[in-house]
């Protein structure tokens, strides 16, 4: 198939280019000398893959033996290491020798003897018999030699004996190892190993099946193999020297030889037919072509047409695919991001224009435009240009129709509203800052009118409640009169001392630290609210911990914040029915904090509203100001306390605050 197109296209631009230039003959022979050309570098690539593979092979077999050839190091090395292991002490005893030598003959260790020498030399136990008639020597024979054992006894290590052949035909080589107790040489294990068995358990079946493994002296001489019938594959074999034991003994494996495959052949043949069919492809493409250049004319003039009148609008136009891949912008939609065509186009989200920040709500108004989902009035977006700025984007999508009547896509008109975005934003800040200058005079205004009316009446009381104890003091009768005055001159200065106080925190002043018992404090409270209970048909459900520590607080301003938030709880089930109308004040101490909630069953507020309780000047109350929940918030946090929001499950909110126990 990519044949096929790139002929194809070969043939489109040479057709084109007949009907501008005389040379129509020479540009027809460059598709033929593309095909032979072709021909030429699959049959180097057979080549050149034919030799990758033997050179791969060659490579495998070096792999393969330097595997081998660790593995049995490793075998013959454990095996020096366990023979060192013998406990000369207890060899002593009768059968523990026979019992750990029947154990490693046994096993997969390729021992079929062993031997142990004293300090003397001298053969003091062997596995089995030592055959008498066979000649003995430095190699001739399983009879240990003293020139081995002594060479291990001063090396301090394993030494290995050259092979020798038995008299079955099998080739033998002997370990001589030394053994130490405390640092002193007590004797040496000898070990005879068959060659035979010892590359039988090393060599594993698939390597047998790829190679025959050999071992061969210094001069070739066979002395072990490991094979399956089959041919040599010449000239490609390979061998290391095999150190342990050494001697001259070399490692020898030589490849089995693989027939020739038959899909060389097959793809030689289905060259030859595959260019005869490229030929006559080549022919009928022709023709095609031909055609295709009339129709693809009148389609060049449409096109023109089109892309003019796109290009002359200044709405940016995107069309996509139902995969949400970009297949064409307009220049007014490339002016407008600032990426250029050649980088948008083929692009899947996410877009480069896409503004971080608002990333969520951009992939979420894009599945639901890959959806069909779109509003069909549009929407607006925030996007990116390249420099980085931010805009805000009008949206309208339509999808796109094929001439089958299917749906294929999706096209995009996109208009930069910035500044008109930006002018209602200034005139909605322009507005709030006017409301906010409005309720800042208000609120002055009452604060000034509330402490120059309050003072002089509250005076007054005063001085009038402190005569009449005078003339009580005095001897003046209606001594009843003097526990009602006394009252009286209590709530004036409490009076005083809140207008005192408000004045102080407002100034920024530190709040003035007392000993508070809060269980008191909430049982004033609530007694002192109970009158605004029973008129709104509220009930006051109190869960007080009897035993609340005493804290160091202000009494005046924390009292003021906590009665606020009961009337605000109060004020909010307006709307509940009564008999649901609950205000819960709970609390209690945890972990060195004291717990207080207040908790209603009202209206509650939304997410936005949540978000923006304790903002200055913020109320959801159309007679509020809209500061009693940031001054309560800032009671609270002059006390080193933190006040929070929660829904109510039931229905409603929670005013929680936290207060830090400290010391009385």
């Amino acid at each position: 198939m990519t044949v096929g197109k790139s002929i194809e296209s070969i043939l489109s631009a040479d057709l084109v280019g007949a009907a501008k230039t005389p040379h129509f003959g020479m540009l027809w022979w460059l598709p033929r000398l593309a095909l032979t050309l072709f021909v030429a570098a699959v049959i180097a690539l057979l080549w050149f893959s034919e030799k990758s593979e033997q050179e791969e092979r060659h490579a495998t077999l070096i792999s393969d033996m330097l595997w081998l050839e660790q593995s049995l190091g490793f075998h013959l090395t454990h095996n020096e290491e366990v023979l060192g292991r013998f406990d000369a002490q207890r060899i002593q005893q009768p059968g523990v020798f026979d019992a750990h030598a029947r154990t490693l003959v046994t096993g997969d260790t390729s021992i079929h003897q062993l031997i142990w020498l004293d300090r003397d030399d001298k053969v003091r136990h062997a596995l089995l018999p030592i055959p008498a008639a066979m000649p003995k020597g430095e190699n001739q024979g399983p009879e240990p030699s003293n020139t081995m054992s002594h060479m291990a006894r001063s090396l301090g290590h394993a030494v290995y004996s050259p092979p020798y052949q038995t008299q079955q035909g099998d080739w033998h080589f002997g370990v001589h190892v030394p053994v130490y107790i405390d640092g002193h040489h007590a004797g040496t294990v000898v070990a005879f190993y068959s060659i035979r068995r010892l590359l039988e358990n090393a060599a594993p079946w698939w390597l047998a099946e790829r190679y025959r493994v050999e071992i061969i002296d210094q001069f070739s001489q066979l002395i072990s193999s490991r094979s399956k019938v089959g041919a040599d594959a010449p000239g490609s074999g390979y061998q290391i020297p095999f150190d342990p034991p050494g001697h001259g003994l070399i490692l020898r494996a030589i490849p089995y030889q693989s027939p020739t495959p038959l899909a060389g052949r097959l793809i030689s043949a289905a060259l030859a037919l595959l260019a005869v069919l490229i030929l006559f492809s080549l022919w009928v493409l022709r023709r095609h072509v031909q055609q295709r250049l009339l129709v693809e004319s009148a389609l060049q003039t449409e096109v023109a047409f089109r892309k003019a009148m796109e290009d002359s609008v200044q709405t940016g136009l995107r069309a996509r695919n139902l995969q949400g891949q970009i297949t064409y912008i307009n220049p007014a939609f490339c002016s407008m991001v600032g990426w250029s065509a050649e980088e948008l186009i083929g692009r899947m989200p996410p877009m480069p224009y896409w503004a971080e920040e608002y990333i969520d709500e951009t992939r979420n108004m894009h599945a639901k435009v890959m959806a069909g989902e779109a509003p069909s009035e549009g929407f607006e977006i925030k996007l990116k240009r390249r420099n980085g700025e931010i805009f805000d984007a009008l949206i309208h999508e339509a999808p796109l129709i094929d001439s089958a009547g299917r749906h294929t896509g999706w096209m995009g008109s996109v208009v930069d509203i910035t500044e008109r975005v930006r002018s209602a934003e200034l005139a909605r800040q322009q507005e709030e800052r006017l409301q906010a200058s409005a309720r800042l005079i208000t609120m002055g205004e009452m604060a000034s009118s509330l402490a120059h009316e309050l003072n002089q009446p509250l005076s007054a009381i005063s001085g009038y409640a402190a005569g009449c104890r005078n003339l009580i003091a005095a001897g003046a009768p209606s001594s009843e009169i003097d526990g009602a005055l006394a009252k009286c001159q209590e709530q004036a200065q409490r009076a005083g001392r809140i207008i005192r106080r408000i004045y102080d925190f407002v100034r920024r002043h530190e709040p003035r630290s007392e000993t508070c018992n809060l269980e008191i404090l909430l049982s004033d409270l609530i007694v002192l609210i109970e009158v605004d209970t029973r008129r709104q048909h509220t009930r006051i459900i109190r869960k007080i911990a009897p035993d609340l520590p005493i804290i160091q607080a202000d009494r005046i301003l924390l009292g003021q914040a906590l009665l606020n938030l009961m009337k605000n709880g109060i004020e909010s089930m307006r709307q509940t029915p009564p008999a649901e109308r609950t205000l819960t004040v709970n609390a209690h101490c945890k972990d060195h904090q004291v717990l207080i909630s207040i908790a209603d069953r009202g209206c509650g507020f939304s997410a936005e509203e949540a978000t923006r309780l304790f903002e200055p000047f913020y109320t959801t109350k159309s007679e509020g100001l809209g500061v009693g929940l940031n001054i309560c918030r800032s009671v609270v946090e002059a006390h080193n306390g933190r006040l929070w929001f929660a829904t109510n499950p039931e229905g409603g909110s929670i005013f929680h605050i936290s207060l830090p126990v400290t010391p009385a």
